[in-house]
């Protein structure tokens, strides 16, 4: 992959052509998948992903294993799931004729980010192209004030907020939660205001203000939907955020909570996916408050990095299980079969330039590393994730909790 370069909606490829490498296909391969899903001939063969990040990366050993090919777009020819995927279309995010090439090189277009031309995606369902999950969805949770006004209409229970731009008094009183409209995930684009100087500092972008909710404990829970409206849920998480840094920190499968706390989130996340009509994988965040009451925070129209357990932990990860979805196959089951806890692998204070790996070399059979093979290390980037599995949570926490300190990503700083 070293020095490859393309021009905008140039397709990297492995052997030219619409893409992929055409003896993928062999019919048997394609009627009958290695876990003995069978489709009519005419089903979807080729699946797009809009991004080719670690999701993509992940998504693609499902793929392989479903019999389904998969061609990314993403604007750097070297993002992590180039090395796998059939294809690779370089281009942005948010041009149309990226997207429409991705388009006439697959059967259904997912994405594996928020960041995606919306109104793009609209015009090529338009035309006939299968888009799952819509483009409409996306264009709804993208902007995080049209996600929690659709909670707020579908009466599902969110932190009050309100509309804000740069310069205008607040909304509510200090303190309270500043987030950036669009483009804020990984800690970006969201701030605690205690005092003027907070508010002084935030920069000039669309933004909303959520009240502050004295937050007991944080949940999630991802919920597959079939296009023929089949539902299940995964099992429901605890999560561990920095809050520092405002980004996810820690999974621990499975949450201990109340039943009550637990049927309401498996409630909450059945009445969200049903009024975006969803297929695919959706990833819902709650807050637990110390009042009980259960609140959705945010909601991801993709696979998550609360869901990243699921590849060892689960009897379908979260990856195959999407494109199950999209693909319009017969959903996995979603069983757990074991505890297990996940923590992210960031960029080390001060990391830059060429990743340097440290304690990546295990061989404990129940420690997973997942490294997302990025070129280059910033602090605070992800570049991996771990999985570790035992009997029981109090096991894989303290199991976790002792190998944490030793994986840890450098930088060459060049």
């Amino acid at each position: 992959m070293q020095g490859r370069t393309a021009s905008a909606v140039d397709a990297v490829n492995k052997t030219g052509g619409r893409g992929y490498d055409t003896s993928f296909f062999s019919p048997g391969r394609f009627m009958t998948s290695d876990k003995g899903t069978r489709r009519p001939r005419g089903a979807v063969r080729v699946v797009g992903i809009a991004g080719g990040g670690q999701l993509a990366q992940m998504m693609l050993p499902a793929a392989a294993e479903l019999g389904l090919a998969v061609v990314v777009l993403d604007p750097d020819p070297q993002c992590s799931a180039a090395g796998e995927a059939q294809g690779v279309v370089v281009g942005e995010f948010q041009s149309a004729a990226a997207l429409r090439e991705l388009a006439g090189r697959c059967d259904v277009l997912t994405f594996e980010i928020e960041r995606i031309n919306a109104a793009a995606l609209a015009e090529l369902e338009a035309e006939g192209h299968v888009v799952r999950p819509s483009a409409a969805t996306l264009a709804t949770i993208q902007d995080k004030l049209e996600q929690k006004r659709f909670l707020a209409r579908h009466d599902i229970p969110t932190s009050a907020f309100a509309a804000w731009e740069s310069g205008t008094p607040l909304p509510r009183a200090l303190p309270c939660v500043w987030k950036a409209r669009r483009d804020g995930y990984d800690g970006r684009g969201v701030a605690i205001l205690r005092d003027q100087a907070d508010v002084a500092a935030l920069p000039q972008a669309p933004a909303l203000i959520e009240a502050l909710v004295d937050i007991d404990y944080e949940l999630a829970v991802l919920v597959a939907r079939g296009h023929d409206g089949t539902l299940l849920h995964y099992p429901v998480v605890e999560i561990v955020m920095d809050d520092a840094a405002h980004v996810m920190d820690t999974v621990v499968a499975p949450a201990v909570a109340p039943a009550a706390v637990m049927a309401r989130v498996r409630e909450l996340a059945t009445r969200v996916a049903e009024a975006f009509d969803y297929v695919g994988i959706l990833a819902l965040e709650f807050f637990v408050g110390r009042d009980g009451a259960v609140l959705v925070n945010e909601v991801s129209p993709r696979p998550h990095n609360s869901g990243h357990y699921t590849i060892e932990a689960c009897a379908t990860s979260q990856f195959e299980q999407h494109l199950r979805a999209v693909a319009g196959l017969p959903l996995g089951s979603t069983a757990l079969r074991g505890a297990a806890v996940t923590f992210n692998v960031l960029g080390a204070p001060g990391a830059r330039g060429r990743p340097c790996y440290l304690g990546f070399d295990r061989d404990d059979a129940d420690v997973f590393v997942h490294c997302y093979d990025k070129p280059e290390v910033r602090p605070g980037r992800k570049m991996a994730h771990v999985t570790v599995l035992a009997g029981d949570r109090d096991a894989a926490l303290a199991r976790a909790a002792a190998i944490k300190p030793g994986i840890r990503v450098e930088g060459s700083n060049v």
